[in-house]
């Protein structure tokens, strides 16, 4: 019998796991920061898998930047938008 290829989703998994005593050593306000990221690799999983690179982290790594920049640009966005109408940035 062949063996079965882990999918990119199983090692996305594998790698958060191996990253856990990172996560353990950091300040308890930095570790759902840590996870976030995590998350955000996991939202471009089929892109990864389809991508099938030698070293796995490379498309995780992208992943969480292209997140990163998502967000980044829905807030220069907001960002505009309030000034182009006046409005006050601060929500509270």
């Amino acid at each position: 019998m062949g063996k079965t290829n882990s999918t990119y989703r199983d090692m996305l998994q594998r790698m958060e796991r191996d990253w856990t005593d990172y996560r353990r050593a950091l300040r308890r306000r930095q570790q759902p920061v840590f996870d976030d990221l995590w998350r955000k690799a996991r939202t471009h999983a089929d892109a990864g898998g389809m991508l099938n690179h030698s070293n796995p982290m490379t498309s995780a790594m992208l992943s969480m930047l292209l997140e990163q920049q998502r967000e980044i640009n829905e807030l220069r966005d907001r960002v505009d938008e309030d000034t182009d109408t006046g409005s006050s940035i601060d929500n509270s």
